[in-house]
């Protein structure tokens, strides 16, 4: 007769009755029921064609043909945990890649990082070079804190953070010479400096572009912060994220010259390769980080 035994963990459940000599006794070790601890056994001897144990008063002990198969038995347990630690073994050994502008991150962020590290060590990250936008879908990284302007890819896991709002700052020094624009249409008149970054969208420079025309632009940069030098120098205008540049604001080092633009909108959020999304530490490190870096932007 074909054996139809399919149930692997029905196995585990036997060595615990040969072991506990009980059903009851087997039960508590398991976590079941004593009722599904009897039936998995009756179930296992239906499907094998054989009385794995005698029953009586005392428990269950077991028979010839269950004595017989305890050593196969306690290989497949072994190779059970074998396999189980060497997924854990291995699943450890993958650091969490997470990419992101060097102007998305902050002290606080870092420190939610540092605050998961400690509650997690056997747990690394890899932080990948941010000169490029890198392709989640295609595994550059797995985790990106991300500013678009476009639609991202429907398969990505997505969580909103907030909508980043950007517009044109000026020094006060550049004002009292120049005066400043007070909407786009006013760019025109003005020496502007924008920001452009090869493998980066172009959508804020293009904008300037739109509203001041080519003749206006007086230099382009690839990082923000000598962005950030060329408009604090006074002889430029620039575009700048609105929160990042509360501090500087709120300094008197540089003035907003009008309301933020609603085609100058972009998503924050923090997308994760779905293919990292099925492993465990991603989603476990998604479920600290996301709402502790949400907040910080409430």
């Amino acid at each position: 007769m074909n054996s139809r035994f399919r149930n692997w963990s029905d196995v585990r459940v036997f060595l615990a009755v040969v072991r506990e000599g009980s059903t009851l006794a087997a039960s508590k070790v398991l976590g079941m029921a004593q009722p599904t601890v009897a039936r998995r056994i009756d179930v296992l001897e239906h499907e094998l064609g054989l009385t794995l144990f005698s029953r009586d008063t005392r428990g269950f002990t077991p028979t010839e043909a269950g004595e017989a198969l305890i050593p196969s038995a306690q290989e497949i347990e072994a190779a059970v945990k074998g396999f189980a630690d060497q997924a854990l073994m291995q699943a450890r050994t993958l650091p969490i890649r997470l990419t992101a502008f060097a102007e998305n991150l902050s002290t606080a962020t870092t420190d939610i990082l540092s605050e998961f590290s400690l509650a997690h060590p056997d747990m690394t990250f890899e932080f990948l070079p941010n000169t490029l936008m890198l392709d989640l879908m295609k595994g550059e990284a797995d985790v990106a804190i991300r500013i678009s302007f476009s639609e991202q890819d429907p398969a990505l896991v997505a969580h909103h953070i907030s909508t980043a709002k950007f517009t044109i700052f000026a020094a006060p020094s550049y004002i009292a010479k120049h005066g400043m624009p007070r909407s786009p249409a006013e760019l025109k008149d003005h020496a502007v400096y924008t920001l452009r970054r090869a493998g980066m969208p172009s959508a804020l420079h293009d904008w300037v572009v739109r509203h001041a025309g080519a003749d206006a632009i007086k230099g382009s940069y690839s990082e923000v912060v000598l962005l950030d030098v060329a408009i604090r120098s006074g002889h430029g205008i620039g575009i700048k994220n609105v929160r990042q540049a509360q501090p500087e604001v709120a300094a008197g080092t540089l003035v907003p010259c009008f309301d933020p633009p609603s085609e100058l909108q972009a998503k924050h959020q923090i997308l994760i390769a779905p293919k990292a999304y099925q492993r465990p530490e991603v989603r476990d490190f998604a479920k600290f980080f996301v709402p502790r870096y949400a907040a910080l932007f409430q």
